[in-house]
């Protein structure tokens, strides 16, 4: 999870950039660095591996000066190194950037700028975005003009933090979609740049969030905001209190509402390290999976509870689909009692945000008896579920406070596609042409999410239609047909309005009885190869009086003539839709529950980690 801190001001930029940093570590990283303005030039330190590593270097080679920005990468293009660490540097060595996020197209970018005769020095996307800049300097810019320019051509959600040597006395940065916040902090004759507040809270507690496409300059004493069509805004400056839990929910409401945002950032991580875009593949090592390993398996059980089995409904279309292995998906609390058919070729994968959760460690146990090879997709570190597995995926969605899962849902979808690509590239069911397709779809996701992000607002204007409702049904087919079970549990975790999930192929199997005027039904119809069936089962909701709310590809005008209320998402590969269109359905449970005044973090009989039968 991609760190950044930025300093100007007339204080030495390193040690604060160091200490900011530091603070950052609990969102993981593999390698560091900084870069400071000392006289007329820019001096940069990095290294791959842990703080520590950047901190005997700038101790071996010490760099004073101010302004300065540093970061803390995860790699998504290039192998985690010294060279591939940020910050990168222009041809010209006067300006320098740092950034979170992934460029989707840079490699178009890339090749035009090596036609033009630029040599790039890293194997990351990152370095498009200095070169890029130095480009529209060359004819004239200034560094925020050069800024924008670049801004509007880059394609992707962004977090980027820019400064040069030919005009030290501002930093410019910008957030571009959700790609992880740009925090700015307010200080007396100095001012602060941050991708999270526990980076700058102890320099200062009044701070300003960039919304997305917004702009900022930074000097000593001013902070100039704009949106990238250059319209100036006034900004809001919030106080943040000096406690923990206060501070860490920044901007948001509730730690649910941040958590729901914060999925752009952890999808990014998610690929991190693990996405090789430039040569297509997918690299999993702490599963330790081989290709002896890979063609002996016959068989794989998906074990979860909650929210957790939903993902691995998903995670069973995209395997079967993709790597061609039979998969089964079992409720932990049923695995052991099932007497399930394991032997030396079989998997079971776990999936589990705490690791912790007795069920499912129960079902990890039982399949170790039978011989099975045992594998989990874990958010926390070190956890048991972790410890006893041979081979594990960690989610990399950094700290989920709300009791109701939300970015450690979308992310095992991400986990479980790349496995299902690994397993068929190591296994030969895959060609080239169809995984570099695949590999190259993941790298749209980050965008995608932060664009149905974006639909807050109207999704909360749906909210407040929605909010005394009593009784309501989802409906999903394919590999949305999770996405239905999953949207009811949120809604019923946290508004305790009774929702039931069902297969919308189902629905004349008994739920129809239930609709009328006063029974709203969520149908989701995205653009996929179940979305003819879906229109078919909107018509017969209607046909019936009832009313309908859809989850619809933009511009879908046939589902437009037909629902009561649409919440739109981008049209996304149908294979990883399901991370886009659980997005509405969160934010709508959020927001009905938080319009309804209940304890969105902390819903009535409810605990983050159940750790008894």
């Amino acid at each position: 999870m991609c760190g950044i801190v930025g300093y100007i001001g007339p204080r030495d930029a390193t040690p604060i950039i160091l200490n900011g940093l530091k603070r950052l570590e609990y969102r993981g990283y593999d390698s560091a660095g900084l870069a400071v303005i000392n006289g007329n030039k820019i001096e940069v330190r990095r290294d791959a591996g842990k703080l520590n590593s950047l901190t005997e270097l700038v101790k071996k080679s010490p760099l004073t000066g101010a302004p300065g920005i540093g970061h803390t990468r995860w790699a998504t293009h290039g192998e985690p190194s010294g060279r591939n660490a940020h910050p990168h540097m222009g041809a010209s060595g006067r300006v320098v950037v740092v950034h979170n996020g992934i460029v989707e197209n840079f490699l178009d970018l890339k090749n035009e700028l090596i036609a033009e005769g630029i040599e790039f020095k890293s194997d990351t996307d990152t370095e498009t975005i200095v070169h890029l800049v130095e480009h529209h300097q060359a004819v004239g810019l200034d560094l925020t003009e050069a800024a924008r320019q670049t801004f509007n051509k880059i394609q992707g959600a962004h977090g980027i933090v820019l400064m040069s040597a030919d005009e030290p006395d501002k930093i410019v940065c910008a957030r571009i979609g959700n790609a992880g916040g740009v925090v700015i902090g307010l200080g007396k004759d100095e001012n602060y740049i941050a991708s999270d507040i526990p980076a700058i809270l102890e320099h200062t507690r009044d701070v300003i969030f960039l919304e997305s496409h917004q702009l900022a300059v930074i000097t000593r004493n001013t902070v100039h905001i704009e949106t990238l069509d250059g319209q100036a805004v006034t900004p809001e400056i919030h106080s943040i209190s000096w406690d923990a839990v206060s501070a860490e929910k920044g901007e948001y409401r509730h730690f649910m509402q941040k958590e729901i945002h914060e999925q752009v950032r952890a999808i990014t991580d998610t690929l991190a390290g693990r996405v090789d875009f430039s040569k297509s593949r997918i690299r999993l090592p702490e599963l330790k999976l081989t290709p002896e390993i890979a063609k002996r398996i016959q068989r794989i059980y998906i074990t979860a509870c909650g929210t957790a089995a939903y993902a691995g409904m998903v995670g069973k279309i995209l395997i079967e689909k993709i790597a061609r292995v039979p998969v089964e998906v079992v409720i932990g609390s049923e695995f052991r009692y099932s007497d399930p058919i394991v032997d030396e070729n079989t998997v079971v994968l776990a999936i589990s945000q705490s690791g912790e959760t007795a069920d499912t460690l129960a079902a990890m146990e039982e399949g170790r008896k039978k011989g099975a090879l045992i594998w989990s997709i874990v958010n926390a570190i070190g956890s048991e579920a972790m410890r006893i597995s041979d081979g594990y995926i960690s989610m990399q969605t950094g700290p989920e406070i709300g009791v109701a899962s939300t970015k450690a849902f979308t992310a095992p979808l991400v986990d479980q596609y790349m496995l299902a690509i690994l397993l068929a590239d190591l296994r030969g069911t895959l060609d080239d042409e169809a995984r570099k397709s695949l590999v190259a779809d993941l790298r749209l996701i980050p965008d995608l999410v932060s664009r149905t992000l974006n639909s807050e607002p109207e999704i909360e204007k749906v909210a407040l239609v929605l909010k005394d409702i009593q009784h309501c049904l989802y409906l999903g087919r394919g590999i949305n047909m999770p996405i239905a079970y999953e949207g009811a549990l949120k809604l019923k975790e946290i508004s305790y309005i009774h929702a039931e999930g069902y297969p919308a192929g189902e629905m004349k199997h008994g739920p129809i009885a239930l609709i009328d005027e006063e029974m709203p039904i969520f149908c989701i119809a995205p653009k996929d190869p179940w979305h003819e069936k879906m229109v078919s089962q909107i018509q017969q909701a209607k046909a019936r009086g009832g009313q309908v709310i859809a989850i619809a590809t933009e511009g879908d005008e046939l589902v437009q003539g037909l629902a009561d209320q649409i919440l739109w998402v981008p049209d996304t590969p149908w294979m990883l839709s399901p991370v886009v269109t659980v997005i509405p359905l969160q934010l709508l449970a959020y927001h009905i529950a938080a319009l309804r005044g209940l304890d969105v973090d902390q819903p009535r009989n409810l605990a983050k980690s159940v750790t008894v039968e």
